[in-house]
């Protein structure tokens, strides 16, 4: 999420996810997933209870995994958590960051069954964000290698480095511990893909609100918003959509000026902006904490109100505008001052972050994943929060063309996303994959871009609350603050994700316990690497990678 899904802005100094989304994004995307995330929320996530660990570690990465004559490395950074480890034939769960700067690992509900299972805790930080970028620019020629394929290798790399350097510090040469995969929003879908495309490298994964179906044009979005709005906050949303819209052909620099919003010249850069806004309330979601902070930026508009959706806090936007169209109030201004006090003020997202002069930046830091997460929407999954044909929430100004403009004025001519590419590689929602739990929160508006009905080894989870959106299984409800071990009390139904919670580890347990009953040391190692090499010569037949465990240097763990 990608897929990152809107991607909200936050201020400068800020860490984004998603992702979509936890945030992307979406806003774990730019446009409805949030790949940065405010100052005034950091230091809220920074607290040391929110990560089980913040200690960086670092890998030697491969830079393109497809050539074989490309042999530039990179600085890839990661985190490890033993505490629960039951030494030394316990699992290993690999928790994936996704479109956001990766600052540890996060305290919720993973922290859990890590320590019901006696497992090791590692995460990898997405190639590009946050400290792990191959490059000191950002221009569109050194995003070349900026993928969710590329992504994959990194975590097969990973995954077969971290195992050899585990079983070298225990002094068990060749042994296979049994690895599970987790992963929300635009990590979700890496989540679910990773299983899908190295099954011999983990036992399965776990696919929360993965939006593994990359979609063009995506309407549902705003369809689902529409819906857990409920129908008398509908109506105010539409209200303040049409009269922005008016109000933009008569005074538009005092309308953008009463929202605090003036270096938007860009209406639909404005138009954007308002709607993610919106989506914080409903299904906050993509940074490791935020997971997936998926909110987008979508034009001020759209995204001041699906992030509220997105996010499980629907009732922070809707009282109050409902209330003052009930009091015959104006309300552009009741919207203008929820977009100031709680968007940009207790959430703090940045106007800035919705200006494509700003997204044009090249330069590197460390907590601005905005224009990364824009690339791989321009080239992978769109995921473009267009306005439906009828009944919409989001001004019909944010269209196709503008997202194709946008693409194009960021990165240059012949920038597009090859969603069909992307879907005929994965498979979208018709994935066939096996022993990959997909779960996803009824309020979440991009659940219709995640696998949503149960198959055959692949069951799908729907959590059924008032304030379940993005990623409510790992995190609890809402998705902001973080719930320590994603405590689901404040969800208007913790039954409802306590059930899901538990089918969960029903099915992790079948899994772990098959693994363990197949796994035979140095022998499955080595063909669990020729294995690897020959799936690599199958899917790329005109990149074939030499992979070889020697290749890789065993370093003793921390």
């Amino acid at each position: 999420m990608a897929m990152a899904m809107a991607t909200t802005r936050l201020s400068k100094p800020a860490v984004v996810f998603v992702s979509l989304l936890s945030v992307v994004a979406l806003s774990g995307f730019t446009h409805g997933f949030v790949t940065t995330t405010p100052r005034t929320l950091l230091d809220r996530l920074s607290e040391s209870s929110s990560y089980l660990t913040t200690k960086e570690l670092w890998l030697d990465q491969t830079l393109d995994h497809y050539s074989p004559y490309d042999h530039r490395q990179f600085k890839q950074r990661y985190y490890e958590f033993l505490d629960y480890f039951q030494v030394p034939d316990g699992p290993i769960f690999l928790q994936i960051c996704g479109e956001s700067s990766c600052r540890g690992i996060s305290n919720d509900y993973i922290s859990v069954l890590a320590k019901k299972f006696g497992a090791a805790v590692v995460s990898l930080e997405h190639r590009y964000y946050g400290k792990s970028s191959p490059f000191k620019s950002h221009t569109t020629g050194n995003l070349k290698y900026l993928s969710s394929k590329q992504a994959l290798f990194d975590l097969a790399v990973f995954r077969q480095w971290y195992q050899e350097s585990l079983n070298l510090k225990l002094n068990k040469p060749g042994a296979e511990n049994s690895w599970f995969v987790f992963g929300t929003s635009y990590s979700g879908a890496l989540s679910a893909w990773f299983h899908l495309k190295f099954p011999h490298l983990t036992c399965g994964s776990l696919a929360s609100s993965a939006v593994v179906l990359a979609v063009y044009n995506y309407t549902e979005y705003d369809k689902q918003v529409g819906e857990s709005a409920g129908p008398e906050c509908k109506a105010a949303l539409q209200e303040i959509t049409e009269l922005v819209d008016r109000r933009l052909e008569s005074n538009r620099t005092e309308l953008k000026k009463q929202f605090g919003a003036t270096e938007l010249e860009i209406d639909g850069d404005f138009l954007y902006f308002l709607a993610d806004a919106a989506v914080v309330a409903v299904d906050l979601l993509s940074h490791p904490i935020v997971l997936s902070l998926y909110c987008f930026f979508s034009t001020v508009i759209l995204m001041t109100i699906t992030l509220q959706f997105q996010c499980g806090n629907p009732d922070v936007l809707c009282t109050p505008l409902v209330e003052a169209k009930k009091a015959g109030e104006d309300l552009v201004a009741a919207y203008a001052k929820y977009v100031k006090e709680y968007f940009a003020g207790t959430f703090g997202v940045s106007v800035e972050s919705y200006n494509q002069k700003y997204l044009k930046n090249t330069s590197v830091s460390e907590y601005n994943s905005d224009r990364l997460w824009w690339f791989q929407v321009c080239t992978e999954v769109a995921y473009f929060q267009v306005a439906p044909s009828n009944d919409s929430i989001r001004s019909s100004k944010v269209d196709t063309k503008y997202h194709l403009d946008l693409c194009k004025n960021l990165f240059g001519e012949g920038i597009y996303p090859e969603v069909d590419a992307t879907n005929i590689y994965y498979g979208g929602t018709k994935i066939a994959g096996s022993k990959i739990i997909f779960t996803n929160g009824s309020q979440d508006p991009w659940r219709h871009a995640s696998k949503q009905t149960s198959s055959p080894d692949m069951p799908s989870y729907i959590i059924t609350c008032h304030n379940c959106g993005h990623g409510t299984d790992m995190r609890g409800c809402p998705q902001s603050p973080l719930g320590i071990g994603g405590n689901a009390q404040n969800c208007s139904s913790p039954d409802a994700v306590n059930k899901v919670r538990q089918k969960m580890i029903e099915h992790m347990d079948l899994w772990l316990s098959e693994c363990r009953g197949t796994d035979e040391a140095l022998p499955v190692l080595l063909v669990r690497n020729t294995y690897l090499q020959s799936v690599i010569s199958l899917l790329f037949p005109f990149h074939v990678v030499p992979f070889k465990m020697s290749d890789i240097q065993p370093q003793q763990l921390h």
